[in-house]
């Protein structure tokens, strides 16, 4: 989901994550209700928000442990769970330091080890590549192509143009608090102005300030 400054897509995913309440319609997640089944709806779900929260008195550690009694990882399972994403985004140095301690980066890469400990089947992700140095930027990005393949769904929201290039099957484009434009990447390319013209110019000409009108456009159904 791209979209410009308050256009509304962090709402839209405080709603999907079930901390806002939608004024109208509904929402569900994997056939479940938001509103009305919000604990089955938190089972299923991992949600990273734009800035990570953290218990400052808790080791990293320990944070992923109370993370793994909330989601009822237990057994083998858990400690496997916690080797796996500790070295999956090189945690080793100082997971067992206090979290109040941490950069921004070290935090994020916390809460997206966190999120992807109970496998869930939907993760929703705001801005995950704020703070994170190139190279777990890139794990981050071959993770979520990894998981999306094998059956999770990942709705993510981003800034960069090039992040949803890379690991978006689909696009939408949110302007005004309306989505302008659903679509694979090759879709919205062609809504650029000129056969198959980069992402940013479809971007541009949907969001401009100097818009009169906006135009909802269904591109793809899937």
């Amino acid at each position: 989901m791209l979209g410009p400054n308050g256009a509304g897509k962090t709402t839209t995913i405080k709603m999907i994550a079930g901390l806002l309440r939608p004024t109208s319609g509904k929402i569900t997640v994997c056939g479940h209700d938001v509103a009305g089944d919000y604990i089955e709806v938190k089972k299923r779900i991992a949600y990273v928000p734009d800035q990570p929260f953290l218990y400052d008195k808790l080791t990293g550690l320990e944070f992923l442990r109370f993370l793994a009694d909330l989601y009822g990882v237990n057994g083998a399972q858990r400690e496997s769970e916690f080797e796996r994403v500790i070295d999956l985004f090189s945690m080793q140095d100082y997971i067992g330091q206090l979290t109040e301690s941490y950069s921004h980066g070290m935090k994020q890469r916390l809460v997206l080890g966190a999120a992807l400990m109970h496998r869930p089947k939907v993760m929703v992700v705001d801005e995950p590549m704020v703070g994170l140095d190139p190279h777990h930027q890139f794990i981050l990005k071959e993770v979520l192509k990894e998981r999306a393949t094998a059956g999770m769904t990942v709705f993510l929201s981003t800034h960069q143009l090039s992040v949803a290039e890379e690991v978006a099957d689909r696009i939408g484009i949110v302007h005004m608090g309306k989505m302008v434009a659903v679509g694979t990447k090759k879709e919205l390319h062609n809504l650029g102005g000129v056969n198959n013209a980069a992402l940013e110019a479809t971007f541009l000409a949907l969001t401009r300030e100097d818009s009169d009108v906006v135009v909802q456009r269904q591109l793809h159904q899937g």
